[in-house]
This record gives structure tokens, sequence and C-alpha cells, in this order.
């Protein structure tokens, strides 16, 4: 069951509990599948595969993960249909306690695209600070860091461009949470994009939440508001349902068959389309998600 988070790893997890209440488990834009497996010698596989609905492109990745607890070393390589290789190595708590290092790099060898970002993340109770480096993508220094103290909550992030000399992002968010409900809002884009959101554990069994967003430079006007629930039928099951201001109704279901085994459904109706065929792709969607675990 989500529980608003006290303080979270990153200032964009302010909200977590209503963005996840309201964008996970509705696998509604395809179909895919997930298979996860673990060695004794501590590697985890992972190899995952998706059938976009739209445009029936098929994507899929094999992942490998390495954890050494003892040591807080954790290392993934990813290779992708797309042909590009993903690695990522993680140290944590090796030099001081709360402090963690971050190396992940990218490569596409067809397209000739690369990418690594180095981190750094600092936590402390009541505060999480991270810093991070584009090493190619300007290069790009970015910080930042989120404070929490008797349910209270404020984060910023900036971003720095080194070789142009000016920050060319900057964003806040600021948030209460309390044992039962959470209250966060957001001011993206340079203060561009505002977004407000709400989470309410309404009971151990029904959840709630509500999202607001207003952005200043959208083609068109107004104030695009989503709120959805769920509930779980038992201690396998839940369904969810969301509806937002354009009228789409979405809804969700995940059931857990049996041990190391899921499934989740999802379907989503235009209800202002109910009757009419687009030429640019189906006005309704629906797909399914099913997990293996060992």
């Amino acid at each position: 069951m989500s529980l608003p988070q006290p303080v979270p790893p990153s200032w964009k997890d302010l909200g977590k509990s209503s963005n996840d209440l309201l964008g996970k488990d509705y696998p509604f834009h395809g179909t895919s599948l997930e298979v996860k497996t673990k060695t004794p010698s501590n590697v985890a596989f992972k190899v995952g595969g998706s059938r976009d609905s739209k445009n029936a492109a098929i994507t899929g990745d094999i992942e490998a993960k390495y954890i050494d607890k003892k040591n807080g070393l954790v290392f993934t390589e990813t290779w992708t249909t797309s042909n590009a290789l993903k690695s990522q190595l993680e140290l944590e708590n090796y030099l001081a306690k709360g402090l963690k290092f971050d190396i992940a790099t990218s490569l596409t060898p067809d397209k000739g695209q690369k990418s690594a970002l180095l981190n750094a993340v600092y936590k402390q109770s009541g505060v999480h600070t991270r810093g991070a480096f584009d090493v190619f993508k300007g290069p790009t220094f970015t910080a930042d860091t989120v404070f929490g103290r008797d349910g209270f909550l404020f984060g910023a992030e900036t971003a720095y461009n080194v070789t142009e000399g000016k920050v060319t992002r900057y964003a806040a968010a600021i948030g209460y949470n309390a044992p039962d409900y959470a209250v966060t809002v957001h001011g993206l884009n340079n203060f561009n994009h505002f977004a407000a959101s709400y989470y309410h554990r309404v009971s151990a069994d029904v959840e709630a939440g509500a999202k607001a967003v207003y952005d200043t430079k959208a083609t068109t006007s107004g104030v695009a508001i989503e709120v959805g629930t769920k509930a779980y039928l038992d201690s396998a099951a839940f369904i969810k349902a969301k509806i937002n201001n354009s009228g789409v109704l979405a809804l969700g279901y995940t059931q857990a068959l049996r041990p190391g085994v899921k499934a989740s459904f999802g379907l989503a109706l235009d209800t202002q389309r109910l009757y009419e065929v687009s030429s640019t792709g189906p006005t309704h969607k629906v797909g399914a998600h099913i997990v293996f675990e060992s």
C-alpha cells in the first residue's frame, strides 16, 4: 500500500504517492512481459519486452545486476533492442555513511550516441542532497536538495551549463506529509509549469488522489485536472480508476495469480468519442502487463 514518504530521495519525488496512484498500473498503451530471476551468487536478471498498440512497434531489453550488500556495491548492465548498451555503477556508504556515488553511461554504436552521467548523493535524517554532472550534454551540472521537518517538505533544483556559463533550468516544490495524506505543489520548467497534487489514504483498503496542472506556455488555456482512486479487493488484487477533464476514463486491474506471477490489465475510454472511429489511431486503448519473478 502506498504511503506518503517522510523525506523523498529527490525533490522530484515530492508528491510521489499521488503520481503513483494516477500513473502506475494502467497498462493500456500496449502489451508487455517482464521476467525476473535471481542466482545464488547475487546476480539478478531481468528480460522485458513490449508491443505498442499505436504503432505496433516491439521493443525489449535484457538486464543483469550484481549486488554486493556488504560493500554497498551495485553494478548493472543493460542491452536493448535498439542496440543501446547501458552501464551503471553504484557505491553506497563506502566512504561515509549516507554518501552514494553513481556512474551511468550509455552507448548506441549505430547512431554514434553516447552519454555519461556522474552522480553523488548525500542522505541524512531530514535532508537529501544530490549533484549530477552530465559529461557530454553541455557539460551540465545539476544540483537538487530536499529538506523535511515536522511533515513539511521543501525541494529545489537548478542546472548550470558549464560551456555557456549560465543557469539553464530551475524548479522548486513544497509539500506537507501526514500519516494518511500528502499535499504537494511544484513549480517546473523555470516556473512556467505548475502542478498541485493531493493524496489521501481513506482507509486500509481505499486510496484517493488528484492532480492539477497549469502550463503558462501551453497552446490551450485552462487547467488540466485528473482524479483517481484505488481499492484493494483482497491481499492479492486491486482495482484502479481515474478520469481527467478531457473525458478520458482509465481503468486498471492487478492480480497476483500465484507467488512470483502478477498480471495487470488496463483500459482507456474516451467518453466524449465513444462511437467515433479515428483515422489517426484507436480512440480507446486496452493492454496488459505480466510479470514472472523467481
